[in-house]
Order: C-alpha cells, then structure tokens, then sequence
C-alpha cells in the first residue's frame, strides 16, 4: 500500500519560506516521478514541480520557478519542496503525487497525499 504524507505546512508572512515534506512508502520509488501540486482556495489544482527520482530531473512551473526547490533524499524515501520568498498568492493546499505520469505537470499520477496547508499573509 504507497503511502504519501505530507508535513511542513503552516502560517507564513511574504517574503519567507517553508520546507514541506513528503513521506513515501510503500514501494520503491526509484522509478517514480513525484510531484507537487496546490490548489488555492476557490481554485482548481495546479502544477508546482516534479521530480525524476532515478535522475533527479525537475521541472518547474514557471510561477514558482527560482524560488521553489524540489529534491529527495533517497535513505529517507522522502520529497522536499522548499518554497523561498514566498507571496499570498502561493497560499494554498499543497499535495505530493506519485507515479508515472506521461506529463509530468499534469495530474495523471497514481498516488496522492492528504495535503498540507501553507499560508502566507501580507
């Protein structure tokens, strides 16, 4: 059973950051994508990143590009999202995914977390 759970989340004021978490397991995720997605309130879910585990080729969307950062940490089975310089607009519910998605920003993946709410006042 793949089990994805995410941490980090909180209340934030603009211009700071936050380092979400997600806990795999499961399986073995070496020939996973893993991405993250958030939904704003009122809004549909949108693409924020993901993550090639075997390769550790990331891709970005281009509103958080340059000041997110995707990476694992292979011992932990484990994704990161660390989110820098952070505005309201990014205040949403973050989720990470799992899964072999033929693209990989959309939402086309297998597995997904509860999500994590990130904050961020003005």
């Amino acid at each position: 059973q793949v089990q994805l759970v995410e941490s980090g989340g909180g209340l934030v004021q603009a211009g700071g950051s936050l380092r979400l978490s997600c806990a795999a397991s499961g399986r073995t995720f070496s020939s996973y994508t893993m991405g993250w997605f958030r939904q704003p309130p009122g809004k549909e879910r949108e693409f924020v990143a993901t993550l090639r585990w075997n390769t550790g080729n990331t891709y970005y969307a281009d509103s958080v590009k340059g000041r997110f950062t995707i990476s694992r940490d292979n011992a932990k089975n484990t994704v990161y999202l660390q989110m820098n310089s952070l505005k309201p607009e990014d205040t949403a519910v973050y989720t990470c995914a799992a899964g072999w998605p033929v693209v990989p920003k959309s939402s086309s993946y297998e597995y997904w977390g509860q999500g994590t709410q990130v904050t961020v006042s003005s």
